[in-house]
Order: structure tokens, then C-alpha cells, then sequence
């Protein structure tokens, strides 16, 4: 997958999950609050002059506020990891779900740079009224000819609302995408070798940006 396409993955997904700090009905569905909320996110990042202009600070701080709260991040995580997450210590999994986040933090940021002309088109909801897991559907179009994207989301309904914890881009799903890499990793070097692997990772971004 091109790195455009990555970029554009991680983007979806900071627009689906800032769908959720906004106070929405609690019984309102989850494809209609991803519909009413996404596309106001998404004209924010197109008229913000201060994301326009690629005030690090800012998007950092959107990133931060209106995003990362809404993902279950230790799900994701743990999915991931698979068998390797019963094996790790608490401290190890606060450690992997803490640098698995600061480089999602980074990459949603790169990715708001990337919100310019596409139209989201929604696919009909197929889920049962009483269902705790759906996976929401839709296409990004965009201007120029080019192919639309095929984009789905996996979220479950927690005690404080529904979570995203998992997308898929172009047949690629984002939990099946680190899996490969992380269990590569610690079969190399063990469940510290992954954390270290994304300490480094973390690092490069931050460094291609300008921060520490």
C-alpha cells in the first residue's frame, strides 16, 4: 500500500473517532453519529487556518482533545499483540499501548494535512438493534478521476459509548497490519523489543517534525 493510502487510513479513522466527543443522543446510531459528526470534523481541518497553515501545536492539540479519547487503544493493542498480550506484565502493556498511542498521535496529525475535497458516501448499516459490535461502511470519493476508496470500521458499544478500535483500508485491516509486524518483532526480541521498536519509531517522527 502506498504511504498516501496509510495516511489516508489513519486520517478515516481520526474522523470517525472524533465523531464521538461531540454530546450526541446515547441511543443515536452509531453510523448516523459517524455520518452528522465526520463531516464536520473534516470541514474543521479544511477551514482551520492554523491546520492549514501546519501549526504543529494546534493539530497536536486537536489530535490530543478530540480524538485519541474516543479509540480503545489498548483494544487495538491487544489484538495486535495477540497471545503475546497474556505473556506481557502490566507494565509492558501500559508501555506498548503508551508508544502504540504517541505514534498514532504523530501520524493523525501528519494525516489532517491530507483532508481537501473528498465526499464520503455511507453504505446502508447492517446490524441488529440490539448488536455491541458493528462495522460501518462507506466509500471516499474524491475530485480528479481518481478511484474511490473502500473504507470500514470495527466499533463496540463500551459503558461510556461506542469505540472504534479497528479500520480497514483498501482490504487491509489496521489490527491484521500490525499484527504481522508486532509478532515478528517479539518473536525476535520479546515484548520489550516491540516496545523499544516503537520508542525508535516514535522518535523518527518526531524528528521528521521538527519535535521532541
Amino acid at each position: 500500500m502506498k504511504l498516501n493510502a496509510f495516511k489516508l487510513l489513519f486520517l478515516l479513522v481520526a474522523a470517525c473517532s472524533a465523531a464521538f466527543a461531540a454530546d450526541a443522543p446515547s441511543l443515536e446510531a452509531p453510523d448516523a453519529l459517524v455520518r452528522r459528526i465526520t463531516d464536520d470534523v473534516m470541514e474543521t481541518a479544511r477551514t482551520d487556518k492554523e491546520i492549514k497553515a501546519g501549526n504543529r501545536k494546534r493539530i497536536l492539540q486537536v489530535v490530543e482533545q478530540k480524538i485519541l479519547p474516543h479509540v480503545d487503544l489498548e483494544r487495538t493493542v491487544s489484538l495486535a499483540a495477540g497471545r503475546h498480550w497474556r505473556d506481557a506484565t502490566p507494565q509492558q502493556r501500559q508501555q506498548l499501548t503508551t508508544e502504540f498511542r504517541t505514534m498514532l498521535i504523530r501520524t493523525y496529525a501528519g494525516a489532517l494535512s491530507l483532508v481537501g475535497d473528498q465526499k464520503l458516501v455511507y453504505k446502508p448499516l447492517r446490524a441488529a438493534p440490539d448488536d455491541t459490535e458493528v462495522t460501518v461502511r462507506f466509500e471516499v470519493r474524491q475530485l480528479r478521476g481518481r478511484d474511490p476508496v473502500e473504507v470500514s470500521y470495527r466499533l463496540y458499544k463500551a459503558a461510556d459509548g461506542w469505540k472504534v478500535y479497528d479500520v480497514n483500508v483498501l482490504g487491509v485491516w489496521l489490527v491484521e497490519t500490525y499484527k504481522s509486524s508486532f509478532s515478528a518483532e517479539i518473536d525476535r526480541s520479546g515484548i520489550d523489543g516491540l516496545i523499544r521498536m516503537l520508542a525508535e519509531r516514535n522518535r523518527e517522527l518526531a524528528a521528521r517534525a521538527g519535535t521532541a
